[in-house]
């Protein structure tokens, strides 16, 4: 199982921590069998960090035309809304919010330009909740496709959630299905469309990164 490199310090500190306990308690107990009690305690453990920060390998979807989810997860928003931060119109927010059961890469959902890049301190609610989207620590991404259209992405970070990396730089040209950062933990993402474009998920759908298309930029 190929692993993510966002993964290396956390799993390096559960590692170490796993064998700083396992080794007290041989040291305290002088036990074989309370070793191994503690040995088969700490496995599940680690297969869960392993497992949150895996890379799976698979093909992903190209189309110019369509806006692939740049993130694993489940579809908990579907509205029309007023985007404040930058686009500063009537949008379509679509939100895939993710468990700490999927696979937290995010994607760029489109090819285009980066017009804009900003990381916003905040809280760290649930991630579910509509607010998060704008009081949670967040970061936003705006792509500008090559018919003009724009579609902005929006990390949010969770309740869990303490650390965002975003890869995406003010005038990097983006290539969809590619990495755009990584979020540790639960947390969501909020795509928004502009008003007027066909959307084809539903509420409570579940999505694949790179995989499922959520719109089209018709």
């Amino acid at each position: 199982m190929k692993l993510h490199k966002e993964g290396n310090g956390t799993i390096t500190v559960v590692v170490l921590f796993l064998l700083i306990v396992n080794s007290a308690v041989y040291y305290f107990s002088g036990s074989t069998t309370a070793l191994t009690v503690s040995l088969v305690a700490s496995l599940p453990l680690l297969l869960i960090v392993l497992n949150f920060f895996r890379f799976p390998k698979i093909e992903p979807m190209h189309n110019d035309r369509a806006v692939i989810s740049p993130a694993d997860g489940k579809v908990v928003v579907i509205e029309e809304v007023e985007e404040t931060e930058y686009l500063k119109t009537r949008c379509i927010q679509v939100s895939v919010f993710m468990s700490p059961l999927n696979v937290h890469i995010n994607w760029f959902p489109i090819n285009g330009i980066v017009k804009y890049f900003h990381h916003h301190n905040g809280r760290f609610q649930a991630a579910y909740l509509p607010k998060s989207s704008t009081e949670n620590e967040r970061t936003t991404v705006v792509l500008e496709h090559k018919n003009g259209k724009q579609i902005l992405v929006r990390q949010v970070a969770g309740a869990l959630a303490r650390r965002i990396v975003c890869y995406a730089n003010e005038g990097d040209m983006a290539k969809q299905s590619e990495q755009m950062g990584f979020i540790k933990f639960g947390s969501r993402l909020d795509i928004y469309f502009p008003l007027g474009s066909r959307i084809d998920v539903k509420l409570d759908q579940k999505v694949n990164g790179r995989q499922t298309i959520l719109g089209w930029l018709e």
